[in-house]
C-alpha cells in the first residue's frame, strides 16, 4: 500500500519506490531505502510526517503515493 494509506505509528517495512532515479537517490540520501524501516507519525491531506532511523521526513502528496509499504 502507499505510504498515504498506512497506519500511524505502525513500523512499516518500504517494499517499493516508483519514482525517476534522481529521486530515489534523493531518498536514499535521507535514509529511505528499499527494506528499510520507516515510521509513520502523521498524515493530513497526502502529506505525510515520516520517522526514519533518528529523525523525521515530511514528504508531499506526490512523493507519499510513491512510496509503498508492507
Amino acid at each position: 500500500m502507499p505510504i498515504v494509506l498506512a497506519p500511524v505509528n505502525a513500523a512499516l517495512k518500504i517494499v517499493k519506490i516508483v519514482a525517476d532515479d534522481k529521486t530515489k537517490k534523493h531518498l536514499e540520501n535521507l535514509g529511505v531505502t528499499m527494506g528499510g524501516e520507516i515510521t509513520v507519525l502523521s498524515s493530513s491531506g497526502g502529506a505525510v510526517v515520516v520517522k526514519v532511523k533518528d529523525g523525521r521526513i515530511a514528504l508531499d502528496t506526490m512523493l507519499s503515493k510513491k512510496i509503498f509499504v508492507a
